[in-house]
């Protein structure tokens, strides 16, 4: 069972978000450009798509099963940042909190195929299903296996409400690594489509704003003032569980843990990771603060400390 927490915070005033930009509209090829001119030695660019593969993708493809996740940019260092040996194989990058194309995805399966097949991974959100979906179906259709895993880890919607169910959020980094361990070691994809898929159903998170998140180029939104925070907000700014005044440290972490523990169910003995992600906003400092209480709250469950922090 695998635990997150994360909190949003963005710098705003009573205008306009302030961030390091040129142009909104050049914001993701710019990154993209950014990512490649940093970790140029890491990553090659498909031509003409926002795909990063490994550097090492032809010979990767050659011996194992490769995996392939993405999503809208705006969530980094998801999902290039995952790219690596042992984790993803590439990474399809969409607008702003957009999905990524069907053609994107289509030729990130035929660039990263092989003859041990492709499994991707795709956050629970009704764009990424449609569009990673009907690539898949596309690429089925030239002989290429695909096989798919969904990530539907929040905990905020109670079970079963909404079109599509739980948001997929960070316990995806989790499914990357599980399902990157499994096939690095050579397992085919239906194996590592099995370890995915547990992963999946395992891992069970929660987040918690401070204020709402801000598109490049927009004002920031008035949800949240400056008491009130939200417990389960959207990572696109998707509405939480409840908003509430903003409490103390140990507090919060106990509100979520239980929220956790209502899905993860965990028992004496069990063996529990804690991911504590701050989504790039909340200081390290007050992570430390989150992660002493988690770990206290987990162990008050389960009898021992978590396994890994």
């Amino acid at each position: 069972v695998i635990f997150n927490t994360w909190d949003v915070a963005y710098v705003r005033d009573m205008a306009a978000a302030k961030k390091w930009l040129n142009d909104a509209e050049d914001v993701v090829e710019e990154m993209v450009e950014g990512v490649m001119a940093a970790h140029a030695g890491q990553l090659v660019k498909l031509k003409g798509y926002n795909v990063l593969l490994h550097r090492n993708i032809e010979v990767i493809k050659a011996g194992q099963v490769t995996i392939l996740s993405g999503g809208g940019s705006g969530h980094e260092p998801a999902h290039a940042g995952y790219v690596g040996d042992g984790m993803i194989s590439g990474a399809i990058l969409g607008g702003v909190f957009a999905s990524p194309s069907i053609d994107s995805v289509l030729a990130a399966i035929r660039a990263a195929a092989g003859p041990h097949g492709v499994l991707l991974v795709v956050k629970n959100y009704t764009g990424d299903r449609i569009n990673f979906g009907q690539a898949a179906l596309i690429a089925q259709t030239e002989g290429i296996r695909v096989a798919t895993v969904i990530v539907a880890d929040d905990c905020a919607l109670p079970e079963g409400k909404g079109i599509t169910g739980g948001r997929g959020v960070a316990g995806t980094v989790l499914v990357h690594k599980v399902a990157g361990a499994a096939a690095q070691a050579g397992l085919a994809l239906e194996a590592v489509a099995a370890e995915a898929t547990n992963a999946a159903e395992t891992v069970k998170t929660l987040g918690v704003a401070m204020t709402t998140c801000t598109v490049p180029g927009s004002a920031p939104s008035g949800r949240l003032d400056a008491e009130t925070i939200e417990i389960g907000l959207g990572i696109h700014g998707e509405p939480g569980m409840k908003q509430s005044p903003l409490r103390k440290c140990d507090e919060l972490v106990d509100e979520m843990i239980t929220v956790i523990n209502g899905r993860a169910k965990l028992v004496a003995g069990d063996d529990v990771a804690v991911m504590i992600n701050n989504l790039g906003g909340t200081p390290t400092m007050e992570l430390y603060l989150v992660a002493r209480k988690a770990v206290l709250a987990v162990a008050a469950l389960t009898g021992t400390p978590p396994a890994r922090v």
